[in-house]
């Protein structure tokens, strides 16, 4: 696995890490291929100022710090933007205005509020909890075109009451099902995003049978991505990504340039 396609750096709210570390632990790694994908969280307040990134600064620097290094690692400069189902028109004026490589979409929010803050669990079972965030996610699927891949599927599972003791992917399938067909549907992808090894859930994003299903279903694209906020992430536990990816039926991962997906297949 040569690609990690969803890094963080100082301009997301949640790291201090400059973009020229993550790219030196990259090639420290062997990577050629990356991609930041720092936050773009409209209306995401939970933490202080809006989770935004001050794009026209990003748009500027990072072409810059490509050509910096480009005889030594393919940057691809890219944004997670995070899903609420109102905000489709927002985030299409955005990927409009701004050049991208790669667009990841994720639900941080459930019921308006980030999921970290664990506030669904104070009112919600772990399982009431589970499906309201995936029914909330097809509702973000179906408004939402602006994005690429759908970003690390069950992450909220790491900050429920029992943690993976209360997930069984099985039960939701019903709800996941529909979200995958959409996704196909748009010609989007999802992503193996290997920060919930990383977090102790015992795997990556999302669990193998919403890979398999996906797989079932006739999905290809999927981007492999640590989802690092510091150096020492970058990459993480990518030994385990290609038999994660080929349990699950995968030949081909994917990496995108200027919005368009390339495959490359699995050693």
């Amino acid at each position: 696995m040569k690609a990690d396609v969803h890094m963080h750096s100082a301009f997301s709210n949640d790291s201090e890490t400059r973009p020229e570390d993550m790219v030196e632990a990259a090639i420290a790694k062997g990577l050629e291929i990356i991609c930041f994908t720092d936050h773009y969280d409209k209306d995401n307040c939970d933490w202080g100022e809006e989770a935004i990134f001050d794009a026209e600064r990003y748009f500027k620097e990072m072409p810059l710090l490509r050509e910096q290094y480009r005889d030594r690692i393919d940057i691809r400069i890219g944004a997670e933007i995070g899903l609420q189902p109102y905000l489709g028109e927002c985030y299409r004026e955005f990927e409009e205005n701004y050049p991208m490589d790669f667009v990841i979409g994720s639900a941080h929010s459930v019921q308006g509020h980030d999921a970290a803050l664990k506030k669904i669990y104070q009112e919600h079972t772990d399982q009431e909890a589970y499906r309201i965030y995936f029914e909330e996610m097809l509702e973000d699927v179906q408004k939402i075109k602006a994005y690429d891949v759908l970003g690390h599927m069950d992450y909220m599972v790491r900050y429920s009451n029992q943690g993976v003791r209360s997930y069984c992917c099985a039960d939701y399938m019903d709800v996941i099902d529909e979200i995958l067909k959409q996704v196909i549907s748009d010609g989007k992808g999802i992503e193996l995003n290997t920060s919930g090894l990383k977090y102790g859930v015992g795997f990556a994003h999302p669990h193998g049978g919403i890979l398999k299903r996906y797989r079932e279903l006739g999905g290809e694209i999927i981007t492999v991505g640590a989802d690092g906020h510091i150096p020492e992430h970058v990459a993480y536990d990518f030994h385990l990504a290609d038999e994660i990816l080929k349990e699950n039926g995968f030949r081909f991962y994917t990496v995108y340039k200027e919005r368009k997906p390339e495959f490359i297949k699995l050693s």
